[in-house]
């Protein structure tokens, strides 16, 4: 978990280095996820991990190409509509660049259209729904991590032999 979520910062941090803004404004980045509500172990493990990658990729300067990183995070509760407020929001008042989140699959989905309307960077972790960038995907989304039908997959190829059965039970 820790190693994917380090992967996450680099992932922001190498996306952000590419852009190679010339400017020296904040680099500011919208991190919004479900702190409180039934996912906070994951919304507090995906900050955490994110903030590590972050520190880790930048040497500790939290500075990208001169400019400094400036993360911006928002609570959606794990409600779609809070989401999607949070992401527009995140963009429009807070001058975000980039955003990154969320921990529900419903409220990251709610997010999708935001990202393309304001044509701007969303990665998408650790919601896991296949739809994110399956069919409502759109040319603004990224994902760091695995899906729900690779979940079903794997548990059925690691413990699947004749006449086992296998259910997953996950929260929506």
């Amino acid at each position: 978990m820790t190693f994917r979520l380090k992967s996450l910062g680099l992932a922001v941090a190498a996306l952000i280095a590419a852009a190679g803004a010339a400017a020296a404004d904040d680099l500011k980045i919208a991190l919004i996820r479900g702190l409180t509500g039934p996912l906070q172990a994951y919304a507090k493990q995906t900050e955490t991990g994110f903030m590590m990658g972050l520190e880790y990729a930048t040497k500790g300067t939290m500075e990208v190409d001169g400019r400094k990183i400036v993360v911006i995070a928002k609570d959606d509760q794990s409600k779609p509509d809070l989401a999607k407020t949070a992401l527009a929001e995140a963009y429009e008042d807070d001058g975000a660049d980039i955003a990154v989140g969320t921990t529900s699959s419903a409220a990251a989905l709610a997010m999708l259209p935001v990202a393309e309307e304001h044509k701007k960077i969303l990665i998408v972790e650790p919601a896991v729904a296949d739809d994110i960038t399956g069919s409502k995907w759109n040319r603004y989304i990224f994902r760091t991590a695995r899906n729900s039908s690779q979940d079903a997959i794997s548990n059925a190829v690691a413990i699947g032999k004749p006449g086992e059965h296998i259910a997953t039970l996950a929260q929506d």
